[in-house]
């Protein structure tokens, strides 16, 4: 499989610049960039670009269309990943889209369908393919978790969404419902798994940072995770590039099929309609997450401001 050209849209957070060495060490060429301006100021894409030697700025993503061979999508916005990612979709070019994959069930149901459809989409967090958790379930195939809690600091979906990821990668797929249990500072969420197996997840700012953790329980012994960040971003893009790579969704298959990987962000959904409905347990696919919403455009207001603070 020879290398591809990958554009990178959105350029809000460290991760463009994090994954680019980890795209060229793969094989593959990062050759243009655009930006939207949500978090950075005019000119900045075209700083990046040649700080890290890429030939191509692009006004929109539509002017990306022909040039590269796989997109991936980085915008702190998860509002506007549906409409940055249309464009590839209707040209047929892969797509990573960076976690969350969208704050609206409308938004998430929109790249299933064009996933149904033939597209290939994937991405979301890296904690779902981490070190940790692939060794653990290696080790533990035989004795597999029964209950966990995991846990991390930060933005309640932003950051969230990473412990969500990180209890779907120990449990594996097949998250039927969840409950809002509240909490004292920290948020506190109970998933269900088909199977009847239950996790919970805290999630939320905290007065000092934490690292992503988990405490797992199965039938014969319970052990504590901490998961490394260093080499985080390398795994998931091992996991994840050699099916964008492909060109053809049927010569690789996706590391996990799309309604399979979206359950972390659909959780997060049913969890604001729970505590919305007094803490009742809600289906992943119950109506009433059309309701709901992380609104992902007041998360870019809140990133832009904390990032001009770090610069005063």
């Amino acid at each position: 499989m020879g290398g591809r050209r990958v554009g990178l849209v959105d350029l809000d957070t460290s991760h463009p610049a994090a994954f680019l060495p980890i795209v060229r060490e793969l094989g593959h060429e990062v050759v243009a960039v655009c930006d939207g301006g949500a978090v950075h100021d005019p000119g900045y894409a075209e700083r990046f670009a040649a700080e890290h030697g890429i030939p191509l700025v692009c006004a929109t993503p539509e002017d990306m269309v022909g040039e590269v061979d796989i997109a991936f999508v980085h915008g702190c916005d998860w509002d506007t990943h549906v409409p940055r990612v249309r464009p590839f979709v209707e040209a047929g070019v892969p797509v990573l889209v960076d976690k969350p994959f969208a704050g609206r069930v409308d938004d998430l149901r929109t790249l299933l369908t064009w996933a149904e459809q033939g597209a290939q989409i994937t991405g979301g967090s890296s904690l779902r393919w981490c070190t940790e958790v692939t060794r653990w379930r290696r080790a533990h195939a035989q004795d597999p978790a029964e209950f966990a809690l995991v846990g991390c600091s930060g933005e309640e979906f932003d950051y969230g969404i990473h412990a969500y990821s990180l209890l779907h990668g120990l449990f594996g797929p097949g998250v039927t419902a969840v409950r809002w249990l509240g909490g004292h500072g920290q948020r506190r969420v109970e998933l269900r798994w088909a199977d009847g197996r239950t996790g919970m997840v805290s999630v939320g700012p905290t007065a000092a940072r934490h690292p992503f953790h988990a405490t797992v329980l199965t039938a014969h012994g319970v052990e504590h995770l901490t998961v490394d960040p260093d080499g985080l971003y390398a795994q998931f893009l091992r996991t994840v590039l050699p099916y964008l790579a492909a060109g053809n969704p049927h010569e690789v298959p996706p590391p996990l099929p799309l309604p399979q990987l979206v359950e972390p962000e659909l959780a997060a959904l049913a969890a604001l309609v729970s505590e919305e409905d007094g803490g009742r347990w809600v289906d992943l696919d119950d109506p009433a997450l059309g309701r709901v919403h992380h609104d992902g455009a007041a998360f870019a207001r809140r990133y832009r401001e904390s990032r001009r603070g770090q610069t005063r």
